[in-house]
């Protein structure tokens, strides 16, 4: 130690140099720890939101089993059960790499088949911190496959399986990642300004166009529509179809609170409740409509609204007011309905209004992004109905062409026998009734 008048001390000059390049250690340690918490949680949050989509496969199959008839129920949970298997299981082999392809030309790209980690690949660096390469092929896959078993409600109840599940992997491994990598990918449409947060157009119009290309080339139910009529169906169950409804409005907070792509606590919040307030405003613009229309207290509008509200608020639920996000999901709420009565005038028979919800809505929420929130403006409107447009014949031609030629080389077409239909296609496809209850003397 060195002595001073003051009585005072100093440290050498060694001294200093020790301390400093030990504090400079601890400094390094908790930026580390801090960023292996920040990692921690983010991919957590990711996991989580992914595991709330997945669930979403349970929800349609509740709404489709319980909108359609009781003859048809094991048809529709068969279809939804294995068309996510499907759906993730192709997303794996190529759909990824398809939709992921890294530096391409915007419109077309492919890294590779099967799940590889990129080189000199490190979880923390991955995704700057947000997330680990297998938490982002999940979130992606599960995503994949809601693009896919939309399709099922609006075919239901008249498509041979095999018929369905052969799209079902043109769709979820090639139709949506191709389209999708135009924007979330990296492509053209991402470069041009197009903007859709988490897939009012990508996913759900996408999987309503390619539903619509199905029910055309299909053609309506047999007896659904009688002297210019359309007849209404029993539905086996009421009950199932509310449960269905609200395990996606559950999974929802997922598929748009997962597309923050981050636990970010303030975004991740506005963007739930812009999510539940479109919800609510959608089940309340359908409730009077069904009003205005039917002269009745319709729960299944309602719930066609609920989700209708939902579809329209995933395209910019980060970019909207809660009151914004309210005015988007009474809008949808009231046009679900008057869209299931347009497409039953001109024939297109959607036993669960499938299309008029997820392409529909999904179009309006599309285009909202340039009329209201932060991205308002008559550029970024034009940017949105590029986009909308482009998604529109990137998935209704492909899916389109894909039905004709399935109906053409199956024996037979793609749509059962008359006699297998108003039988049902539990017994005939299946061998197993989904209601087994019989009350004994």
């Amino acid at each position: 130690m060195i002595e001073v008048l003051s009585d005072t001390t100093i440290l050498d000059p060694g001294s200093t140099a020790a301390l400093a390049d030990s504090l400079a250690v601890m400094s390094a340690k908790l930026t580390a720890a801090t960023d292996a918490a920040v990692f921690t949680t983010n991919n957590v949050w990711m996991l989580l939101s992914a595991m709330l989509v997945f669930i979403m496969s349970l929800g349609f199959s509740c709404v489709e089993a319980g909108f359609t008839q009781a003859k048809n129920t094991v048809n529709i949970l068969f279809k939804n059960t294995v068309d996510t298997t499907i759906g993730i299981v192709t997303f794996a082999l190529f759909g990824f790499a398809l939709m992921y392809p890294g530096t391409f030309n915007g419109w077309f790209g492919f890294a590779g088949f099967g799940l590889n980690v990129p080189d000199g690949y490190e979880p923390i660096g991955y995704a700057s911190g947000h997330y680990t390469y297998w938490t982002d092929f999940l979130f992606q896959a599960v995503f994949c496959a809601t693009a896919g078993t939309i399709v099922s409600g609006a075919v239901a109840e008249r498509i041979k399986i095999s018929a369905y599940f052969l799209f079902t992997i043109f769709l979820t491994g090639i139709i949506y990642p191709v389209l999708g990598s135009w924007k979330w990918g990296g492509g053209w449409l991402n470069d041009y300004g197009f903007y859709d947060f988490a897939g009012s157009t990508i996913v759900h119009s996408v999987g309503g166009w390619a539903a619509l290309a199905g029910v055309l080339v299909l053609g309506p139910r047999l007896g659904k529509y009688v002297d210019g009529k359309a007849k209404t169906f029993p539905n086996s169950s009421v009950p199932l179809a509310v449960i269905g409804v609200f395990l996606l409005w559950l999974g929802w907070f997922g598929f748009n609170g997962g597309s923050v792509l981050s636990a970010d606590p303030e975004l991740i919040s506005l963007v739930c409740v812009t999510t539940a307030l479109a919800a609510c405003t959608g089940g309340l613009g359908a409730l009077v409509a069904g009003i205005l229309v039917f002269k009745r207290l319709d729960l299944g509008m309602v719930l066609n609204g609920i989700l209708a509200g939902l579809v329209g608020i995933t395209a910019g639920a980060d970019q909207m007011s809660p009151n914004e996000a309210m005015l988007i999901g009474l809008v949808c709420g009231l046009v679900v309905v008057y869209a299931v009565i347009l497409f039953d005038k001109v024939k297109i028979d959607d036993p669960v209004g499938a299309i008029s919800v997820h392409l529909v809505c999904g179009i309006i929420g599309t285009l909202a992004v340039g009329v209201l929130g932060n991205m308002a403006g008559m550029d970024q409107f034009l940017k949105q109905l590029v986009g909308v447009g482009s998604f529109a014949l990137g998935a209704f031609l492909p899916s389109l062409f894909i039905f004709f030629i399935l109906n053409k080389i199956m024996k037979g077409g793609i749509r059962v026998s008359a006699k297998h239909e108003q039988e049902g296609l539990d017994s005939h496809e299946h061998g197993m009734r989904g209601y087994t209850i019989t009350f004994e003397d």
